[in-house]
């Protein structure tokens, strides 16, 4: 099933999730259902935020579906480590019409769960490190437009509420 993506501001996307309890069926449903929104988006991660879930939980795949190892399934989520500094453009599927460069680390270690429950810990270095930050943001709570300047923000969030006003947001 394809979700519908979240924009912003719904108020979904600006809390943090509530911990994944559950490694049944129904959340393998729920990651498998994600990689499907994901794929038909044309994105390269989401979490669970962005369907209007409210849960610890995101997928990640940087192939885009053309190479199975490359899907990573995080639930519960926490960076343990960060290196370095990148700036670099990014964009979001809640955001859809805005791309803007932010500061996020190079490289990052992450422990989660993945979808049975079981404790791995993941590193990223460069587009990885980053669409670990971004999606670990959605699960907090933390929009990429809070991470950008505050001017570009406000070019942001001009360019959002024009879309608004068209009807095309």
């Amino acid at each position: 099933m394809i979700f519908k993506i979240v924009k912003y501001p719904d108020p979904v996307l600006s809390k943090p999730g509530e911990p994944v309890t559950e490694f049944d069926d129904e959340l393998r449903k729920l990651v498998a259902d994600m990689f499907e929104t994901t794929y038909a988006s044309q994105g390269i991660g989401l979490a669970a935020p962005q369907v209007g879930i409210s849960k610890r939980l995101t997928v990640i795949d940087l192939s885009m579906g053309k190479d199975p190892k490359d899907k990573l399934v995080l639930a519960n989520p926490e960076i343990i480590d960060r290196k370095g500094r990148q700036y670099t453009e990014e964009g979001c599927l809640s955001f859809l019409e805005i791309r803007e460069k932010v500061v996020r680390a190079a490289n990052v270690r992450v422990r989660a769960q993945d979808e049975y429950g079981k404790w791995f810990e993941v590193d990223g270095d460069d587009l990885l490190s980053r669409c670990l930050q971004h999606e670990i943001d959605h699960v907090d709570g933390v929009l990429f437009i809070f991470r950008m300047s505050p001017l570009k923000r406000n070019l942001a969030l001009r360019k959002i509420r024009k879309l608004q006003r068209d009807g095309e947001w």
